[in-house]
């Protein structure tokens, strides 16, 4: 079994989105723009409620699909469908916005600790003009695996310990792992080969080691907190923690290999197809 190396590592850059929502940004950022078949990852988190407070008001989407994966906090999401809910501590929701959605993700919550990530994942050009829908999973429904050790991992989609995740029926056949490691712990992790994956560490520290027989010619990559490793080509990944400990989102999809063109919540392949969202859009067809 090949082990995935880390090709680069992507710190996060602060930034904001929304309605000033303050945001640590790795896909989508100056150094990464996109990770086919991903498009954006950011963690939001943070126990002042002025920097979240104002939330995502309502905005279109088209195209693509967007993952909000709760830690702490609460957020209440709306969209033009009618469709509404309550997103809670670890909970998730997967948006298959397709031919065209509004959508808002407001908190409610005016003060204490909000913390998450949102993922948008690209869809491929058969797909970007199917009915919206949802998939929305309370914490006790995302099945949890005991990985040996004190190894803890929540299996959102794919597969982990011969568990299949919450989430199913989507294009690029994702993993999406979160995976928490006790202090000097290791856990080698499979992923699907030829699969685009990604590793990124929010608690903690964790290293990526590409050997399985702990020589001192191991290459170990130390990925810090709040740090995007971008694996290479393999079928698993070998993860390391030292005295801290640490916890990991690994993240994985079929690339589609397909053009992409973006004007800000349209994500399309070609500019007529841009165009023609702007229209519909304009024209109330969302």
């Amino acid at each position: 079994m090949q082990l995935r190396g880390v090709k680069n590592l992507v710190p996060a850059i602060a930034t904001s989105d929304g309605a000033g929502v303050k945001l640590n940004r790795t896909i989508g950022g100056p150094e990464l723009d996109s990770l086919d078949p991903f498009l954006l990852l950011d963690e939001f988190g943070s126990e002042d409620g002025a920097d979240y407070i104002a939330g995502f008001p309502d905005r279109p989407h088209r195209g693509f699909e967007t993952v909000t994966y709760m830690l702490d906090g609460l957020m209440r999401h709306a969209d033009s469908t009618g469709a509404g809910g309550m997103l809670g501590p670890g909970a998730v929701q997967w948006m298959t916005a397709g031919r065209g959605i509004v959508h808002s993700e407001m908190p409610r919550q005016e003060d204490g600790l909000m913390r998450g990530f949102q993922l948008w994942v690209n869809l491929p050009a058969s797909d970007k003009m199917c009915a919206p829908r949802y998939q929305n999973l309370k914490s006790e429904e995302i099945p949890e695996v005991d990985g040996g050790a004190g190894v803890e991992i929540r299996v959102i989609a794919g597969e982990a310990g011969g568990i299949s995740g919450a989430v199913s029926g989507i294009a690029v056949e994702p993993l999406y792992l979160d995976i928490l490691l006790p202090a000097e712990t290791e856990h080698v992790q499979p992923v699907p080969g030829g699969h685009t994956a990604l590793c990124y560490v929010f608690e903690g520290d964790v290293a990526v080691v590409d050997s399985d027989d702990n020589s001192a010619g191991d290459s170990v990559v130390e990925v810090p907190h709040h740090t995007l490793a971008v694996l290479g080509t393999g079928e698993a990944v070998r993860l390391r923690t030292g005295a801290d400990g640490g916890r990991v989102l690994l993240i994985a999809g079929r690339p589609l290999g397909e053009p992409v063109v973006r004007y800000g919540p349209f994500v399309m392949n070609t500019r007529e197809e841009i165009a023609q969202a702007i229209d519909d859009f304009r024209a109330g067809r969302f």
